[in-house]
């Protein structure tokens, strides 16, 4: 049999166009599978720690079914008081005294009243306000940090 018939023919022509039609299929339907097992994976882990992280609420998700809408901590910043500086990050304790951990860029913005400071001008016991997105580990990744100063005392109550 001649070889040059056999790659000449009808059946040859439509063969291979439709071997290479089915290994792109397999390889975009392959890759839709890891996209999306990689972000089930990180929904997972998201959910799995999010009590821990944020805060969430006491009771898990469905402890409580009506009225625990007060008790989720917001996870894209936070509120309050400094207690730790590190080289890159900051610990924050924020509202019924949760610690959030804060990464904190070279690019992250950090004022205190009009001017911008460092990190290391942070110290323990600053009042912060974090906006930022929520980290893979459940940290809270800071856009922008912000230093309260302190509210004045209150005044003498006279009678």
């Amino acid at each position: 049999m001649d070889t040059d018939k056999i790659f000449q023919s009808k059946f040859f022509r439509w063969i291979i166009p439709g071997v290479a039609g089915i290994i792109i299929l397999i390889f975009v339907f392959s890759l839709g599978v890891f996209v999306g097992a990689k972000k089930a994976d990180f929904s997972f882990q998201w959910a799995d720690e999010y009590h821990r992280n944020f805060g969430g609420p006491q009771g898990g998700f469905f402890g409580e079914f009506l009225g625990t809408e007060k008790e989720f901590a917001n996870s894209n910043g936070v509120f309050g008081q400094i207690i730790k500086v590190g080289s890159n990050d900051i610990t924050v304790k924020g509202r019924d005294n949760v610690e959030k951990l804060i990464l904190v860029s070279p690019q992250t913005p950090i004022s205190y009243q009009r001017k911008s400071i460092k990190l290391s001008d942070l110290k323990i016991g600053d009042n912060v306000v974090v906006i930022g997105e929520p980290g893979d580990g459940g940290q809270i990744r800071a856009e922008l940090i912000r230093v309260m100063p302190l509210p004045p005392p209150p005044a003498p109550n006279k009678k």
